[in-house]
């Protein structure tokens, strides 16, 4: 699903460079949940930005689904955004006045999914997440936990290929963080997605197929551990 070969991307100028990242190569199969593990400044949002096309590298290839992100044009890449790639984001993104539901059918409104089977699609998801209960609900009026069940929930209304999530229990306690992740797990595997996680909370690699550790712009460990469900 991902292959990642020889990925460099540097910031600003010959005076003041950053190396965000230095020959970084992985990859990941349809159907895994990776998490990407490492500290603020590693490397892991960058990174996440060209896996989703958001960015190009100066150096090496990204291919998704079948397909070298460096060698598309800006509108394939948004095509590609709207239908294979999708993001959550620790801020949850969602936009406060609309519902629950609403907020979850926004990508199926851009896709110009019909009315009745975008609600179908909406309704499935939300109780797919916990909030079946709570899909009228503005999104100021849910909880950082809901608010982000509705992030992952719009994140899948598509059905991407691939899924990249960056810090998605950075604002949440622990406990609910926990509680985001376990759904994460399960929903790769009831939607049949594949999922790179970042984060640098070690508590949360229990639920992953592999973890791959980035320091200082560099991949230096890839481990596997036990997935839980």
């Amino acid at each position: 699903m991902v292959q990642v070969e020889g990925l460099r991307r540097s910031y600003g100028s010959a005076t003041a460079r950053v190396d965000a990242l230095r020959g970084v190569s992985f990859s990941i199969g349809a159907g895994e949940l990776v998490v990407l593990r490492g500290r603020s400044g590693s490397g892991k949002t960058t990174l996440l930005n060209l896996l989703g096309g958001l960015d190009r590298p100066d150096e090496g290839t990204v291919t998704v689904a079948g397909r070298r992100l460096d060698a598309i044009s800006n509108a394939q890449l948004l095509a590609l955004r709207r239908k294979q790639v999708s993001f959550i984001f620790q801020s949850f993104g969602l936009i406060p006045i609309l519902t629950a539901a609403e907020n979850v059918g926004v990508p199926l409104r851009l896709l110009g999914v019909p009315s009745a089977r975008r609600e179908e699609r909406v309704a499935s998801l939300l109780r797919l997440v916990g909030l079946g209960d709570h899909m009228r609900q503005r999104a100021h009026e849910l909880s950082g936990g809901q608010q982000q069940r509705v992030a992952i929930a719009r994140a899948l209304a598509a059905e991407p290929a691939l899924l990249l999530a960056d810090e998605p229990t950075g604002q949440l306690d622990a406990e609910t963080g926990a509680q985001i992740m376990r759904l994460l797990r399960t929903l790769v595997r009831s939607e049949g997605v594949t999922a790179l996680i970042a984060t640098h909370d070690a508590a949360l690699m229990e639920i992953a197929d592999r973890v791959l550790t980035i320091s200082d712009g560099v991949l230096t460990e890839a481990s596997s551990t036990a997935a839980v469900g």
